[in-house]
């Protein structure tokens, strides 16, 4: 198996009721995107659009070559330890890491750290995989 080629990756919590404020104050970060159901937002690409639900969003920087395991703990490092509150708010608004893999060829692969998977588990956290192939055009 291939080293993986380039990896992204995003801490996500979503919901109707979200207040971003709530989210911040108890993880102790701020959101690369905080914002609430109907807000209008401006994307990296410098479009506007309006949130059809509240959503806090927490992006590492991309890594080439891959390295999802250190992103992900990258962004727990950052946050809050209050287990309690992790499991909160994501019961309440389905916390979920997005994981991007981007691959060059045709079989690369990659691994996440037992002591990873706990943190995330510990925390009530899904974790969420989008795979582009060597073609995809994103």
């Amino acid at each position: 198996m291939g080293e993986l080629h380039r990896s992204a990756a995003m801490l996500g919590f979503y919901g109707d009721d979200l207040d971003p404020v709530e989210i911040t104050a108890g993880l102790g970060a701020q959101p690369t995107v905080g914002i609430r159901k109907g807000a209008s937002w401006v994307t990296p690409s410098g479009r506007e659009k309006i949130a059809p639900t509240g959503s806090w969003r927490l992006k590492a920087g991309d890594r080439e070559p891959a390295d999802l395991d250190g992103q992900i703990n990258e962004l727990l490092d950052g946050l809050s330890n209050d287990l309690a509150v992790w499991r909160s708010l994501a019961a309440r608004f389905g916390g979920r890491f997005f994981c991007g893999i981007f691959l060059d060829s045709f079989n690369e692969g990659f691994d996440l750290r037992p002591g990873t998977l706990s943190r995330l588990s510990e925390r009530g956290l899904m974790i969420d995989f989008d795979i582009y192939g060597e073609s995809s055009e994103v």
